[in-house]
């Protein structure tokens, strides 16, 4: 019989192509023990860690002139992917939502990603952490971060890892959208409190302007947010507005003032005068952006900023890159 089995015929299971399958699935394998028995660079801090800050004592946010923005009904951004910010003593997790699907030529830090590198740190979050840490260990004082201009949460994030307690501030929805994603990737709720506001000397609604294509360089003024992208489209929006005076409570410590509005710093400033005229130990260190050229399309300047700060008793402020790092000396 032609098809009938020999028994004395050799059974092919080293043939070339069962080889290469052999070898290929050997390989993965290895591969995938290796990856496993990595400890990470820069792991990600357990959730129960954050009330070791003694920042951080456990109690709820006081009431608010305004409610916080509600992240639980917001709408959810996508695609839904994030990678860990590299570089950080403290490390968090960052949403890469806003950078859309994959174009043709895509986002350097999503090429990163796909190569299973960290996305690249900001300088303010380096920043945010060295100053707390310096001003809890060092100094050992207590109290809260306040971020104006929080953009996504790269500096609200670095500070909440650390087990400090946020108060945000950002108008734009799809931004508060990613600050939303960064509270659920770092289990940071209880620690960040968020407000769809913009913050200035004055209650009320002021009128934002929005560039298409961009969670960044949105602007009170129209010339400020346009100033790096020309060719954007401008959406002009009103939002609302209110003092930090009338948002901190005077019983509340702040450690650390944050502020990067494109160019309305000094506006913020003087809403906060009650915050800054507290004294040495208890007004907190500021950090702001000072860039003449936004600062002028918004109707004032650097020169104008330092009086009024000196006013309030900071006299000693270094310039950082485009940042000023301003404290109290009396």
């Amino acid at each position: 019989m032609a098809n009938a089995w020999r028994r004395n015929q050799p059974i092919k299971i080293l043939n070339p192509k069962n080889l290469l399958l052999f070898v290929c699935t050997s390989l993965l394998l290895l591969a995938f023990l290796y990856l496993t028995s990595q400890t990470p660079q820069n792991p990600i801090i357990p959730a129960n860690n954050l009330k070791k800050n003694p920042s951080f004592n456990g109690d709820s946010f006081p009431d608010r002139p305004i409610k916080p923005f509600d992240c639980y009904n917001t709408p959810q951004a996508h695609p839904v992917f994030a990678n860990i910010v590299e570089g950080l003593k403290y490390p968090f997790l960052y949403s890469l939502s806003d950078f859309g699907n994959l174009p043709e030529k895509p986002h350097k830090n999503i090429v990163r990603t796909l190569k299973g590198k960290p996305f690249r740190r900001p300088d303010i979050s380096a920043t945010v952490q060295e100053v707390l840490e310096k001003m809890t260990g060092e100094e050992g004082r207590k109290g809260i971060f306040v971020d104006v201009g929080a953009n996504v949460g790269m500096a609200s994030f670095a500070a909440a890892v650390m087990g400090f307690k946020v108060l945000a501030f950002e108008p734009v929805f799809e931004n508060l959208q990613r600050i939303c994603e960064g509270i659920y990737f770092n289990r940071a709720g209880e620690l960040v409190e968020v407000f769809e506001a913009a913050t200035s000397d004055h209650s009320g609604n002021i009128t934002f302007h929005k560039l298409v294509g961009r969670l960044d360089n949105s602007a009170v003024s129209s010339v400020g947010a346009k100033m790096a992208f020309k060719s954007n489209e401008e959406i002009a929006l009103q939002v609302k507005s209110i003092p930090l005076d009338e948002m901190i409570k005077e019983s509340e410590p702040v450690l650390l003032l944050k502020i990067d509005v494109q160019g309305w710093e000094y506006h913020v400033l003087k809403g906060a005068a009650k915050l800054l005229s507290r004294k040495k130990g208890e007004a907190p260190y500021l950090i702001y952006e000072e860039d003449e050229r936004l600062l002028q399309a918004s109707n004032s300047s650097a020169k104008e900023i330092r009086e009024f700060l000196h006013s309030v008793g900071y006299r000693q402020c270094t310039q950082h890159a485009t940042d000023a790092h301003c404290i109290k000396t009396n």
